[in-house]
């Protein structure tokens, strides 16, 4: 079963940076995307960023210019550079993965389960 391990949240002011990652692992054949989302506090769970294995992007409208997501093939994790953050990017990220299993042939995508805290506030 496949496992994703998000890192990299904390407590920031607003301006400030911070980077995320997430590794993936568990049979993985193939990986052919990752991907960012967040729910804030009684919010729906809404797309960040995500990314193909050859490096296509799509960002949402709210964080372009200031986010960058980017992927290392080699060890299917996946970061997401966060500049200008402001408070309403305060949420929790999770990422996910579109892999292909070992002996398998269909793709699924999984998504992590915990979740890193960022927290932007002065």
């Amino acid at each position: 079963q496949v496992q994703l391990v998000e890192s990299g949240g904390g407590l920031v002011q607003p301006g400030g940076s911070l980077r995320l990652s997430c590794a993936a692992s568990g049979g993985i054949f193939s990986l052919y995307g990752m991907g960012w989302y967040r729910q804030a506090p009684g919010k729906q769970r809404e797309l960040v960023a995500d990314i193909t294995s050859s490096g296509s992007t799509n960002y949402a409208d709210s964080v372009k210019g200031r986010f960058t997501i980017s992927i290392d093939n080699a060890k299917n994790t996946v970061y997401l550079q966060m500049n200008n953050l402001k408070p309403e990017d305060t949420a929790v990220y999770y990422c996910n993965a579109d892999v292909r299993l070992k002996g398998y042939t269909n793709i699924r995508r999984y998504d992590g389960g915990q979740g890193t805290q960022v927290t932007v506030s002065s």
